[in-house]
């Protein structure tokens, strides 16, 4: 089940995805049992550990630059008795390198590389895979769908989300705003071209084309 308590994870001074955007993030990048993960910007493993739960006959890579971060998400590993995880210190997009051929690729922090990130991660997936980016900016999202306008073989919908936590005072209930965060998941799509000849999309996409 999705959704574990932001307070049942150990946390330090790395931002960590809230949990209703962590719901979100998940249910888009709809991981299955046996895929591979890669995790980008991991920060305290809140993703990751849940991708790991979600994907218990796969594997997760957490990507993280920052010590404290890879420290947090080995402890939130273990207390979450997560063992199919592998969690790399270094920056994308040269982290990557160690990883092989994934079915989800989850972008949580760039570090001003979001384009070099996306161009390595399009070499890991093949038809079917998903991308989920999780943008607070603006900029971040224009330079996502920049690189995505130009990369046609991707499918891809956004979505806006604004959160809103009630917390008490006094008598009174207060809503309390988090940040918004634009949840953009790219699918790679595969068609098979040729006239008067049903295309096939994706397994997972459902969906049947004629092109006349």
């Amino acid at each position: 089940m999705l959704g574990i308590d932001d307070d049942e994870f150990i946390r330090g001074k790395i931002p960590m995805t809230k949990r209703e955007i962590r719901i979100l993030t998940l249910a888009n990048a709809n991981i299955g049992e046996k895929d591979i993960v890669v995790d980008i910007g991991a920060g305290t493993g809140s993703i990751s550990i849940e991708a790991a739960l979600l994907a218990k006959g796969g594997h997760v890579y957490a990507l993280e630059r920052k010590l404290e971060g890879v420290n947090l998400i080995e402890k939130n590993a273990e207390k979450f008795s997560v063992k199919n995880i592998t969690i790399i210190n270094a920056e994308a997009p040269d982290g990557l390198s160690k990883i092989p051929k994934v079915d989800v690729a989850i972008i949580g922090g760039s570090g001003g590389f979001l384009e070099e990130i996306l161009t390595t991660v399009d070499k890991k997936i093949d038809a079917g895979g998903r991308i989920v980016f999780n943008c607070i900016t603006i900029q971040t999202l224009a330079k996502a769908l920049t690189w995505l306008k130009t990369h046609k073989e991707y499918k891809y919908e956004i979505v806006q989300v604004q959160i809103s936590r009630f917390k008490n005072l006094g008598s009174y209930d207060m809503a309390e705003a988090l940040n918004p965060v634009h949840i953009l998941t790219a699918v790679k799509m595969q068609r098979f071209h040729a006239p008067n000849v049903i295309n096939f999309f994706a397994k997972f996409e459902r969906k049947i084309e004629f092109e006349l």
